[in-house]
């Protein structure tokens, strides 16, 4: 499981997705890979990240490395009838096409072990309403780098309550501009600085600790 874990924080795409492979083959539980090397492997990467060791772009290619490893389990995971921790909806607000910051947070929750819906960018109110109502997301997050979309925001967050979603979902937000201060005012959940806080945020909601 060790050289696992190294090839994903190292952002060895290729063998960790072999590694992986190898492992199924000599009879490792999937579950067992994903929780004793896959998610550990992200959560030294965040560790790190936060700590200023790695940047953005060290993280990215970890999570590459994550996910080719992760497609080779998805298939037994689902044939096995296997469960999520949760359901996270994600996407840039209306208006705003930047998407390196929301990428970000996905990788660390699909690190985590979250099932995450990616709306994309330039995502309008309606079709986070939309997103709620279908896939019963424990949590939604917005992201916006312009100080000129970030209310979009606040429009989101109105358009869950016209619809009576509101309360089913909690509501995460981050990017550039955006402080907790103004979470506070729009009636957000959770302000996260990093991807690292959001995976963080959205462990203590299955935990029922917020």
């Amino acid at each position: 499981m060790q050289n696992l874990k190294e090839f994903v924080k190292n952002g060895k795409a290729k063998e960790a997705e072999a590694r992986t492979m190898e492992l199924l083959a000599q009879n490792v539980d999937a579950e067992k890979i994903m929780s004793e090397a896959l998610i550990p492997a992200m959560d030294e990467v965040g560790d790190l990240f936060q700590k200023g060791e790695y940047f953005v772009p060290e993280m990215l290619v970890a999570a590459r490395a994550m996910k080719q490893a992760m497609n080779v389990l998805r298939p037994i995971f689902k044939e096995k009838g296997v469960q999520s921790l949760g359901k996270v909806v994600m996407g840039t607000v209306k208006g705003d096409l930047h998407d390196i910051g929301k990428n970000l947070v996905v990788m660390a929750l699909e690190g985590a072990g979250f099932e995450v819906v990616d709306l994309g960018v330039d995502v309008g109110p309606e079709k986070f309403v939309d997103a709620v109502k279908t896939h019963k997301p424990i949590a939604i997050g917005m992201s916006a780098l312009l100080t000129t979309t970030m209310m979009s925001m606040k429009d989101i967050i109105a358009a869950l309550k016209s619809a009576g979603v509101r309360d089913q979902v909690k509501v995460m937000i981050g990017g550039a501009p955006i402080r907790k201060e103004f979470a506070t005012e729009i009636g957000a959940d959770f302000f996260g600085r990093d991807s690292v806080e959001a995976r963080n945020f959205a462990r203590l909601v299955i935990q029922n600790e917020v």
